[in-house]
């Protein structure tokens, strides 16, 4: 709706407005609201539950009320645009009127005066209806030859077995980060630096609406893909839908804005796909059916499985996410389910308990001990037969900045911002790894941990690796824990020295929060790098890392059961680029090459064995460089940001790279105040496949 085209817009704002009000009551925060029930549904993720702002801008203060009270029709216009981020303008017209309503309400307005209520015109009453005329429902001996061969595609599909799962077909892409080891990497190289020009799109598929994140999974000519809790099967080579099975989620969900986890997991002759509402269901891969359904926790509002499961000597291994809101105290866990039957083998939660030793929590009681998200895939490690997970921050800081009277304990908040090494056979914690103690920015450690054997003071150490939020990486024994080293990409700073030998980081003190009080850091809470992973090349040691540049003023405010908040700040000295891809040499610590762009990026990296790497931003580009040198060698505009991992598989003889599209996450939801220029775009949730042109 244009501000020119407002005065229909107004009306149904007033018409909203009189029911939201009579129904809210003074505050327009009643939960029986059918404004507060769509703001839940749809905007809450990133605004908060209580209009504070979290991800997104408060809804509710002097800043909201100077800027849009008085202006109900642009109110209406902005957001019928461009909210919400994963589905711009994709919500009915009535829901965006309600919660319009509702926020005028929530900030203590009445309806603009000199305004009636809306009243339908002529034109939109609707006509006699046309006489229902029946159809024919045409299964003719062209549909019974269709049905033929995608039954003879699916038959063809061969069982996973564990070997595979440790070695995949070079042609396949079987797990999130395709090998146990999280390297993200391909040894596809029928696409290199010599032809990849050529690449041309394949076909492309449309999705449900979501929050993108999407991993597609592909085996032997099959991809699969789950958004928003439509799974599908497809044929690779042709694009022709294999089947599809449907599980949606109503329920109303609160925290980060992720409405589908970001991938699925094979294994045997089964497809294992976490849902919106915490359950992990098992379909059968050649058929889509249902074999099993196990209810992991039962619902809360803000846990979430954001990450796609590990399969590991028949167990399905999932960290759950969120934990941050009064219905999870005590944080998140990891859990692993029988890959047969889905029952419960075992359960790690990720904080510390009350009386497990010295305590690290300034002695806060369960109930106000909160965090420690899951919100990455595990890796494998067959060679000393663990399983690593990272666990996020706390979302309730004051237990770590306002100690109880007379505490001696410390507030270092184990186990936030750690490594965890579990044996994967009993769920027991081997050892751990605290990368930043007291993490009181949100700036956690909650990423893909890669497994590698590098060269490291003179010899090769087997090695886990993982990179924080700010661009921070440390590099740990795979074995033991032991700290070896760490990497600074130069976009933080937090941490001002590193213990050679702990790693231990000391903190600038002048950006300890006080209470109320703005501080400015680098990098924002969604992170130098955040969900969208890493890859690594383990022939070049080279780690391709996707990045954002931006800073936060960041607030603690005791009391709320969200206690910080973050403002989106331009970087120190800022040329206006925010998107930057860097070629990292784990071993030396220097950059081989680094590549800047005007949008932040938003997709996962794919290095190959053909010299490429893959990655693409939020200006919805996708583009293909020389891995070795960074030189962009193709490039295509896709419908909307690449903000998931792309894959590369083989089909029909020939190499495919695919990738989907979407974005509406935190961290697009965030870093696009900095790019104002670019538009959002309704829908666009989408996977795109891309093959070498004839």
């Amino acid at each position: 709706m244009s501000i020119n085209s407002s005065v229909r817009g107004v009306r149904l704002i007033v018409a909203a407005l009189a029911v939201t009000v009579a129904t809210a009551g003074a505050n327009g925060k009643d939960a029986r609201s059918p404004g507060r029930t769509a703001y839940l549904a749809n905007c809450a993720g990133c605004h908060g539950e209580s209009l504070v702002g979290q991800f997104g801008k408060p809804l509710t203060g002097p800043d909201f009320v100077a800027r849009w009270v008085a202006k109900p029709a642009e109110l209406r216009a902005y957001i019928g645009k461009a909210m919400p981020p994963s589905n711009p303008g994709g919500l009915p017209a009535q829901t965006y009127d309600a919660i319009v309503a509702y926020l005028l309400a929530a900030n203590g307005t009445t309806a603009p005066a000199g305004h009636e209520a809306a009243t339908r015109t002529v034109s939109e009453v609707p006509g006699p209806m046309p006489p229902v005329l029946a159809s024919v429902d045409n299964r003719d001996a062209g549909y019974k030859a269709a049905l033929q061969r995608r039954a003879d595609r699916l038959a063809r599909l061969s069982p996973v077995t564990d070997a595979m799962l440790r070695d995949p077909p070079t042609g396949d892409w079987l797990a999130f980060r395709r090998t146990d080891d999280a390297h993200g990497f391909s040894p596809l190289k029928a696409i290199d630096r010599g032809n990849v020009h050529a690449l041309t799109l394949a076909w492309a598929q449309a999705l449900d609406p979501g929050t993108n994140g999407i991993t597609p999974l592909a085996h032997d000519g099959v991809i699969f893909v789950n958004s928003n809790g439509t799974v599908t099967a497809t044929d690779a080579v042709t694009g022709d839908q294999l089947w599809s099975f449907e599980r949606r989620v109503d329920t109303v969900m609160i925290g980060p804005p992720v409405s589908q986890p970001a991938g699925m997991a094979l294994g045997g002759q089964t497809l294992f796909v976490p849902t919106n509402d915490h359950h992990m269901i098992a379909l059968e891969m050649r058929t889509g059916k249902l074999l099993w359904d196990h209810d992991v926790t039962g619902f809360h509002k803000t846990l979430k499985m954001s990450a796609a499961p590990l399969i590991v000597g028949g167990k399905v291994i999932q960290g759950m996410s969120g934990c941050a809101g009064g219905g999870e105290p005590g944080g998140c866990f990891i859990v692993a389910l029988d890959a047969a039957d889905g029952h419960e083998l075992w359960r790690l939660n990720t904080l510390q308990r009350p009386g497990s030793g010295a305590d690290s929590w300034n002695n806060a009681p369960l109930d106000q001990r909160f965090g420690g998200s899951v919100w990455a895939t595990g890796s494998y490690d067959p060679e000393t037969g663990l399983v690593y997970f990272g666990a996020g921050q706390t979302y309730h800081t004051t237990p770590l900045l306002a100690p109880a009277p007379k505490s001696k304990a410390s507030a270092a908040g184990l186990y936030t911002d750690s490594t965890l090494a579990i044996d994967p056979a009993t769920g027991k914690l081997v050892w751990y790894y605290q990368h930043l103690p007291r993490d009181i920015w949100d700036l956690d450690f909650a990423f893909e941990r890669t497994l590698a054997t590098i060269p490291l003071g003179g010899r090769m150490r087997h090695v886990v690796m993982t990179m924080g939020k700010m661009a921070l990486m440390d590099i740990l024994d795979a074995r033991t824990g032991e700290y070896l080293g760490s990497r600074d990409l130069g976009l933080q700073d937090v941490v001002t020295a590193i213990d050679p030998r702990t790693g231990a980081k000391t903190t600038n003190p002048a950006f300890d929060p006080v209470a109320g009080k703005a501080v400015n850091v680098c990098p924002h809470a969604v992170g130098a790098r955040n969900r969208p992973a890493t890859s690594f090349d383990a022939g070049s040691g080279l780690l391709y890392v996707t990045l954002f540049k931006g800073c936060m003023s960041h607030v603690w405010t005791p009391g709320l059961e969200f206690d910080v908040n973050w403002g989106m700040q331009l970087p120190k000295n800022s040329d206006g680029n925010f998107g930057e891809v860097v070629a990292l040499d784990v071993a030396t610590g220097k950059n081989r090459w680094v590549h800047e762009h005007r949008a932040s990026e938003s997709s996962a990296a794919l290095a190959t064995a053909g010299g490429l790497l893959f990655e693409g931003g939020r200006d919805f580009a996708f583009r293909a460089s020389d891995s070795a040198t960074g030189e962009v060698l193709w490039q295509t505009r896709l419908s909307n940001s690449p903000s998931s991992a792309p894959i590369t598989f083989t089909a029909g003889g020939d190499q495919y790279v695919a990738v989907t599209t979407g974005g509406g996450n935190p961290h697009d939801a965030t870093v696009s105040l900095l790019t104002p220029e670019i538009d959002p775009v309704r829908g666009g949730t989408m996977l795109w496949v891309f093959k070498l042109g004839q």
